[in-house]
């Protein structure tokens, strides 16, 4: 039995602190990766700058997965070799000629409304680099990971410039933990009976 499409459909938001959080995201994550064919390989791309305090949170979850990914997942963008918009269309041209039929988690950066800021969101389709910055950059991913790190709508650059680095680094460290273990236990167990007839 394939997973309902209401399941697949349905995005997830979460605030980091919540005590539940990482169980949901797992959980989520795992819903999006089971039916994943065995042979497509996953594409981890973490999309952002360490030039920007708020935008650092994607190449901070690279540098976190970097050091615990194992041989279950390909991974593009860390604080070393970040995947940003000089580079992100090359960057997606590599992954689709180097692999294929590649599952693309897409990770990044966001800003939102003030109560959502710190929340982490989880959802089918690709994330939009560039958007809350009005830049035009390619969609990446089959499903997307993003984090609100501060207040959209207003000298956004400014914005993400003064984000607080111990709120992005909260965020980080649990989105990797999170993947690394959906990842994992996706990928080194059969598939859940759910997934399947």
């Amino acid at each position: 039995m394939k997973r309902p499409a209401a399941i697949r459909e349905i995005p997830l938001k979460v605030p980091h602190t919540d005590p539940d959080a990482a169980r949901q995201l797992t959980s989520s994550l795992m819903l999006h990766l089971g039916p994943v064919p065995r042979e497509s390989r996953i594409a981890v791309v973490c999309i952002g700058t360490d030039r920007s305090t708020g935008d650092a949170l994607g190449p901070i979850i690279g540098s976190h997965l970097a050091k615990q990914r194992g041989s279950l997942f390909e991974l593009y963008g860390t604080l070393d070799e970040p995947v940003h918009a000089m580079n992100l269309e090359s960057t997606l041209q590599d992954i689709n000629s180097s692999m294929a039929k590649p599952f693309i988690i897409g990770i990044d950066a966001c800003l939102g409304q003030l109560s959502s800021v710190g929340c982490i969101q989880l959802g089918p389709g690709p994330v939009r680099p560039g958007a809350g910055v009005n830049k035009e950059l390619p969609p990446v991913g089959d499903i997307h990971m993003t984090g609100i790190v501060n207040v959209g709508g207003f000298m956004e650059y400014f914005v993400l410039q003064n984000t607080r680095l111990s709120l992005v680094m909260r965020m980080a460290e649990l989105m990797s933990d999170t993947l690394v273990r959906a990842i994992h236990d996706c990928r080194s167990y059969p598939v859940h009976a759910a997934t399947q007839e």
